[in-house]
């Protein structure tokens, strides 16, 4: 590896002319590659309200709908609005009363089911059915001309305005959360570096990384917006050691090769790169292990910061060293004094207080565990919005005007005898919650033959092999009132279809929640078992990765016991990535120390100076760390508006200096009281004491 180190240094500009050219490639990828926006689209296949949703598009030609309120309108106006949102492009129908029966007819006359679908007082409701899916570009942009034509009387909702609205406003905040990340990684960087230079250089090799872990997408066809939007900030946290590892390494070569700059940097590389892969790989295996998640969001995630991660480290040993030597006459002049230069009295006082430490983490394990295990979760997606958006508002209307929460829909054997259908939908509108079923009957009545029917109904209504009808409910989406509902609805309709099937927005969240849950917990066993695996390899020993993974599993209860304490909740998706995330990211920490414990016990050092040596030398790194991923989230988590992204950033700011600090503090207490026991249960941990005698002779 030394060789190649030092191939690299000597062909340091033809490898920042490569670097330069690959980014043009890189911005085309990214360019093409398509952002995807509905968290619901990444459920499994095998989910009947996924088949449900399958077979809208293929029966029907439809993908989504959306509920229209509109106010204080007056009929014939609402008819030419109905129109109007007819001619949009990807709008296949809109359902409103006309559909039944004449304007000209007086609203008190209609029948009770139809009255209380479309009026309430001065408002009416129309149903926008889209010909493509709830995410698709097509059903967005239908969803935003509709908005255009539009006045202040009129509210669009449905799960495609919520989509739309998640689109407008990451558009607008994802460069903001790069720019952030950038603005606040050099403060912290430029208090723990020794040089002013020495971030701006960092700054451009993980920021060629990120571009070409971005631009690489273009292969997956389309990203997810939470991963796009946490990529940049998720590579600048986790990847930014590598470089300073790298600076660390060169400035220490440099004294043992005076003048012998580009030698230098070539052992710089091998012992880099050494380091680098094996602090990289728990990193990976945190990541890898999203992708067996049945909800594919977490393959989406862990594939793109798994490839990143690999990225960070090829930039890392490449192009950071070709930028190092370039400007290395300007480092040298920018130099600067650390803040973190001398940690010998707080490190001695830390390990001296272990016994502080341990009752403390004895002392917060049991509130830790409790907080982490009963802190709220939240599924319904609009509730990550600001309660301002579009949607929301709609929503609100909805709620106020209709009393309405969501719109169920059944697709149920089109040949079902009709006697039977009534008894049927009879017994849904029973159902606690359910205000009203609309189908083909309550349109034209049971008795009509199906030639007499209209055209524009049958299509709407009726398929090759499906018909459907609409059940209003009054239960917003992802509660508990709403899933038992959704249970009892599909056990009456399966009575009397067996294949049929309810879906739909709040249908497809029960799956999501029933999905997620089972994803939390494989996920988080799955991550402890790769990197507990890791850790033992590396250091041959049973007993370090039960404490190391311990120590950083607690730090992870105590950052998720944060929630439950402060009364506040988390979408889903923070609660399932944190946990693999904070321990892949943040181990690296104790391993970092751990290494220079086992080589200060290997060298025969006693238990107090081998622990007080490897906190001392390892201290300045994990703050330098901590502080940088703390500084990449921390901005975006205070400016984000979209909660699925804040939270995130939230619990991973407040990971990192938690992870920080419990490394510092409780990993050298358990290092103490377990040394006899690390010693015992590890391979080549100490070596026999005439190997120690021989040591500590020549080291003195």
């Amino acid at each position: 590896m030394v060789k190649a180190g030092k191939w690299i240094a000597k062909h340091r500009v033809l490898i920042l002319i490569i670097s330069a050219l690959l980014m043009i490639p890189s911005f085309f990828g990214i360019v093409n590659t398509r952002v995807n926006y509905d968290l619901l689209s990444y459920l499994p296949e095998h989910l009947e309200t996924v088949k449900g949703q399958d077979i809208l598009v293929d029966e029907y030609g439809m993908g989504a709908f959306s509920m229209v309120v509109v106010e204080d309108m007056e009929l014939k106006d609402v008819q030419k609005l109905e129109e109007k949102f007819s001619e949009v492009p990807h709008v296949k129908d809109v359902l409103w009363y006309d559909d039944a029966a004449d304007i000209s007819l007086p609203v008190e006359m209609l029948p009770k089911d139809i009255r209380e679908a479309f009026f309430n007082g001065d408002a009416t409701m129309m149903l926008a059915l889209f010909d493509n899916t709830t995410s698709s570009d097509e059903a967005m942009d239908a969803v935003t001309q509709m908005r255009q034509i539009a006045d202040k009387q009129c509210f669009i909702s449905g799960m495609t305005g919520v989509v739309t609205d998640i689109k407008n406003l990451c558009l607008r905040e994802l460069p903001i959360y790069v720019l952030i990340a950038v603005l606040c990684c050099p403060v912290i960087l430029e208090l723990t570096s020794t040089s002013f230079l020495v971030p701006i250089l960092f700054l451009i090799s993980i920021g060629a990384a990120i571009v070409y872990n971005l631009g690489s997408n273009v292969f997956l066809g389309e990203t997810s917006y939470i991963t796009k939007a946490l990529t940049a900030i998720l590579q600048l946290g986790v990847t930014m050691d590598y470089s300073i590892f790298l600076l660390n390494s060169y400035e220490e070569n440099k004294k043992r090769f005076p003048g012998e700059k580009e030698r230098a940097m070539g052992h710089a590389i091998a012992n880099t790169f050494k380091s680098v892969v094996g602090s990289s790989v728990t990193t990976i295996a945190g990541f890898a292990a999203l992708c067996v998640m049945t909800f594919t969001l977490g393959r989406d995630l862990g594939i793109v910061m798994a490839k990143g991660v690999v990225m960070g480290v090829l930039c890392c040993v490449t192009l950071l060293p070709s930028l190092v030597l370039v400007f290395d006459k300007w480092i040298e002049k920018t130099t600067h004094r650390p803040l973190f230069s001398n940690m010998n009295k707080p490190s001695g006082f830390i390990t001296k207080h272990y016994v502080v430490w341990i009752v403390l983490f004895a002392v917060l394990l049991f509130p830790a565990i409790y907080g982490n295990n009963h802190t709220k979760i939240y599924y319904n997606i609009a509730q990550s919005l600001p309660s301002s958006l579009d949607s929301n508002v709609a929503n609100e209307k909805l709620e106020k005007d209709f009393e309405m929460g969501n719109m169920h829909m059944i697709l149920m054997d089109k040949n079902m005898d009709g006697v039977q259908k009534q008894k049927m939908l009879d017994r849904v509108d029973e159902v606690d919650g359910v205000k009203w079923t609309i189908s083909m009957n309550s349109l034209i009545g049971p008795s009509v033959p199906d030639s007499m029917i209209p055209d524009d109904i049958k299509s709407m209504l009726k398929s090759d092999h499906y018909e459907l009808a609409f059940i209003c409910s009054e239960y917003a989406s992802a509660t508990d009132e709403v899933n038992t509902q959704i249970a009892k609805i599909d056990d009456i309709v399966k009575s009397y279809d067996d294949d049929a099937m309810v879906i739909g927005e709040a249908p497809l969240m029960k799956d999501l929640q029933d999905v997620t849950d089972v994803d939390l917990t494989m996920v988080n066993v799955l991550s402890m078992a790769a990197i507990f695996l890791i850790i033992m390899i590396v250091f041959k020993s049973i007993s370090l990765p039960i404490i190391l993974v311990s120590v950083i599993e607690f730090a992870i209860a105590v950052n998720m016991a944060f929630p439950y304490f402060m009364g506040t909740e988390l979408p889903f998706v923070a609660s399932i990535v944190i946990g693999t995330i904070q321990l892949g990211a943040t181990v690296d920490y104790a391993i970092l120390m751990t290494s220079r414990y086992q080589k200060e016990r290997g060298r025969g050092r006693s238990k107090k100076e081998a622990i007080a040596i490897a906190h001392k030398t390892s201290m300045p790194s994990i703050i330098s760390s901590g502080l940088s991923f703390f500084a990449a989230t921390f901005g975006v988590a205070c400016y984000s508006k979209v909660d699925m992204i804040g939270s995130i950033c939230t619990l991973l700011a407040r990971g990192a200096i938690i992870s920080m600090i419990v490394v510092i503090l409780v990993l050298p207490a358990m290092f103490m009281i377990f040394d006899k026991i690390i010693c015992k249960t590890s391979i080549g941990f100490v070596e026999k004491k005439r190997k120690e005698n021989k040591v500590i002779k020549a080291a003195q």
